[in-house]
C-alpha cells in the first residue's frame, strides 16, 4: 500500500507550523505545504476540508484531518502516527 499524501497548511512565522514540519522532517515524511499567510484559494480549501478550523497548521494525512501541531505530536507520543503515515 502506498503512503498517503500528507498536506499541511501553514502561515509565515508560525511556531506551531515550524514544530509540526520539524517532526515530519525528522521522520522523513514528504509533505505538501500550502502557505495561506495571504489567504486566497488555498485558505478557502483548508476551511472547506476542516470546517471550523481557523488556526494553523492544519494537517491532513490522506483523507484524515489530524488537526494542528499538538494533535500531530500527540499521535507521535501515543505511537499511532507511524501507522497513519504508512496508510494503515
Amino acid at each position: 500500500m502506498a503512503a498517503p499524501e500528507v498536506v499541511i497548511y501553514t502561515k509565515f512565522g508560525c511556531g506551531f507550523c515550524f514544530r509540526a514540519k520539524r517532526l515530519l522532517d525528522k521522520k522523513g515524511v514528504a509533505y505538501t505545504e500550502h502557505d495561506i499567510t495571504l489567504g486566497g484559494p488555498k485558505r478557502a480549501e483548508m476551511l472547506q476540508r476542516a470546517p471550523g478550523a481557523r488556526t494553523v497548521p492544519q494537517i491532513f494525512i490522506g483523507a484524515t484531518h489530524i488537526g494542528g501541531s499538538d494533535d500531530l505530536h500527540a499521535l507521535e507520543a501515543s505511537g499511532k502516527l507511524d501507522a497513519l503515515l504508512a496508510g494503515a
